[in-house]
C-alpha cells in the first residue's frame, strides 16, 4: 500500500511538473489579435492608440500601410498604386497580401490591433482564413448613432496653427473661432461637412454594419457604448478586454 501511495504521489509530483514546463511555451506561441468596429467618427482611432499603448501591441491601419508601402516604393506598394491611380479599388486580395506582410514581423509575435480592417464581409472571411489555431481574435464594436456621429463631424473646429480640436456642441473654444491653446484660427475641414460624413455614413451601413452580426454569431464581438466620455470608452474597453483572456 505505501508502494502504491508512493508511486502515486510521485505520479501527481512529475504530471505537476512537466504541466508547468508547458505553460510558457504555450502562453509564447498565443497572439492576441483585436478589431476595432464602428462608424466613421465614433472614436477608433483615438481608443486603438490608447488601448496598443496600454496592451504594447502594435496598431495597424491599413491606411497607413498603403501609405507606407506607396512611400517605400515596395513591390506591394507598386502594385496599390497601379490600381490607385486608375481609380480603381484596391483588390482584397492585395490588402490582406500587405496586412499580412506587416503582421509577419516581430512586433507582432504577441498582438496586434487592427483600425479600419475589416471593412466588408469578404474581406473578414478572408482574414479569418489565413488566421493559425494559436491566435485569439476578439472584436469591439464602438456604437454611436448616425445623429452624434454627424453632430461629432460637423461640429468639430481644427485649429490652423497647433491643430488642436475643438467641437461647437461638444467642447466649444472660450472665444468663437479662435483657438484657446495660440489664438490661431479655427476652421472645419472639407471632410467634415454634412454631406460628405452622410455619405460616408452610407457606405459604412451598406459594407461595414453587416460585420457586426457576423461577428457575433461568431460569439467574439463586444458593444461597446461609444457615446460616453473618451475616459469612459477607454475603461470599458480594457474591462471588457480583461474578461476575454
Amino acid at each position: 500500500m505505501k508502494t502504491l501511495i508512493f508511486g502515486l504521489c510521485l505520479f501527481v509530483t512529475t504530471l505537476g511538473t512537466v504541466v508547468l514546463a508547458q505553460e510558457p511555451s504555450s502562453m509564447e506561441t498565443h497572439q492576441q489579435v483585436i478589431i476595432l468596429l464602428g462608424p466613421p467618427g465614433s472614436g477608433k482611432g483615438t481608443q486603438a492608440v490608447r488601448m496598443s499603448k496600454q496592451l504594447e501591441i502594435p496598431h495597424i491601419s491599413t491606411g497607413d500601410l498603403f501609405r507606407e508601402n506607396m512611400s517605400k516604393n515596395t513591390e506591394l506598394g507598386q502594385k496599390a498604386k497601379s490600381f490607385i491611380n486608375e481609380g480603381k479599388l484596391v483588390p482584397d486580395s492585395l490588402v490582406l497580401d500587405m496586412l499580412f506582410d506587416r503582421v509577419s514581423l516581430p512586433d507582432c509575435k504577441k498582438g496586434y490591433l487592427l483600425d479600419g480592417f475589416p471593412r466588408t464581409l469578404a474581406q473578414a472571411e478572408a482574414f479569418n482564413g489565413q488566421l493559425t489555431p494559436a491566435t485569439k481574435l476578439v472584436v469591439f464594436n464602438l456604437d454611436v448613432p448616425d445623429d452624434i456621429i454627424i453632430k461629432r463631424a460637423e461640429g468639430r473646429l481644427t485649429c490652423k496653427d497647433c491643430g488642436a480640436i475643438y467641437n461647437r456642441y461638444f467642447s466649444p473654444p472660450s472665444k468663437e473661432g479662435i483657438c484657446d491653446k495660440c489664438g490661431g484660427e479655427l476652421f472645419q475641414r472639407s471632410d467634415d461637412k454634412a454631406e460628405v460624413v452622410q455619405e460616408r455614413l452610407r457606405v459604412y451601413h451598406e459594407q461595414t454594419k453587416p460585420l457586426i452580426a457576423y461577428y457575433a454569431e461568431k460569439g467574439i464581438l463586444q458593444n461597446i457604448d461609444g457615446t460616453k466620455s473618451p475616459d469612459e470608452v477607454f475603461l470599458n474597453l480594457m474591462q471588457k478586454f480583461s474578461r476575454t483572456r
